[in-house]
């Protein structure tokens, strides 16, 4: 049997990706191959229930380590209900955020740190990590000016964050890229969509003809 590939995708609030990451599923798709487009938190009922709760902009007081355990709890459903089964079967599963969501969010910009909510996600996880990320890159400031003209998206309770909070993130993300950086790919997400997907699909394609 095939092994599947699992490819996640990252960025900053405002990055665009979740976007680029539909037509990038499409586009492969009409490659032929068999791909699952799915996201964190969510992609099945269990952890769309708990991103209900880690999202509601009602949830303010919600403690910083509570909300990283209720990450890995979703992450955990997820990755058994969804992901390792497709990848079981030969697929190309494309996940919206994975764990090095949870290592910049949490443990760098809410100050647990990275070392400590790796530590929370190898429980939920075993060792299974993505094959390839692709990090979609954006200032922050001009992350959250785009999410502002959006009016079609989903305001949740990350966006009432402050700049010093979307600065953190980004920089988490930037620690990560150089602890995984066969792994992770760098997008520039400042471009035009068209020039985004491009690269997407470059890395993509190019990683499955290895």
């Amino acid at each position: 049997m095939t092994k599947g590939l699992f490819i996640t995708v990252e960025g900053p609030e405002g990055a665009g990706k979740s976007t680029i990451l539909s037509e990038l599923y499409q586009q492969l798709k009409q490659d032929g191959l068999d791909v699952v487009q799915t996201r964190e938190p969510g992609g099945i009922s269990i952890a769309e229930q708990i991103r209900k709760v880690i999202l509601n902009t009602d949830n303010t007081e919600m403690d910083m380590r509570t909300e990283a355990l209720l990450y890995a709890a979703a992450r955990r459903q997820h990755l058994v209900e969804k992901v390792i089964p497709a990848l079981n079967e030969g697929k190309v599963v494309i996940c919206d955020r994975f764990i090095d969501s949870s290592l910049a969010y949490q443990g760098n910009a809410r100050g647990i740190g990275m070392e400590e909510v790796m530590n929370i996600n190898q429980f939920a996880i075993e060792d299974r990590m993505p094959d390839l990320t692709l990090y979609f890159d954006i200032d922050p400031e001009e992350g959250l000016k785009r999410i502002a003209k959006h009016n079609g998206r989903e305001v949740n309770r990350l966006d009432l964050e402050s700049m010093d909070f979307h600065t953190r993130v980004w920089d988490g993300y930037q620690k990560l890229i150089k602890q995984y950086p066969d792994r992770i790919q760098v997008i520039d997400a400042s471009k035009s969509k068209e020039a985004v997907l491009a690269d997407a699909y470059e890395i993509v394609t190019g990683y499955l003809n290895k």
